[in-house]
């Protein structure tokens, strides 16, 4: 199985961004924890800041991996096109929040990824990540 991880904007400075929101640790050291537990998964990781990098990625994946784990961070509430996408490619998406975006500013409760993506995870800290990859663990 075949997984891949993409972060969006500002998800580079986790562990040191607003740590009451986002937690102390930094995505590359939960990754880490991530492929230790799952060891018999490839999963991989990609991080961008830019949206076209984001839908390149989904593009080039889209129709090779067994799931994509997408957290767009602030392109989730403004992008069509990383929405278009991911709704372009065959590989299934599940969106993840560390944050609970509905107890947020109103801006963040609209989703453009949603209705493309087989679930969201939100509010659950980094370990929605992890719980998405057991998602797809599991409907294998």
């Amino acid at each position: 199985m075949k997984l891949i991880i993409i972060n969006g904007p500002n998800l580079n400075l986790l562990g040191i961004r607003e740590k009451e929101i986002y937690g102390d640790k930094s995505f590359e050291d939960y990754y880490e924890s991530l492929k230790k537990k799952f060891d018999k998964i490839d999963i991989n990781y990609f991080q961008s800041n830019h949206e076209g990098e984001l839908i390149e990625k989904i593009q080039e994946v889209g129709f090779s991996y067994n799931g994509i784990i997408i957290n767009a961070g602030g392109f989730t509430h403004t992008s069509v096109a990383l929405r278009d996408a991911i709704s372009s490619v065959t590989t299934p998406a599940i969106e993840v929040h560390i944050s609970n975006i509905l107890s947020r500013e109103d801006f963040r409760k609209k989703s453009y990824l949603s209705d493309v993506c087989l679930g969201i995870i939100s509010g659950l800290g980094l370990l929605g990540y992890g719980a998405a990859i057991k998602y797809f663990i599991d409907s294998k």
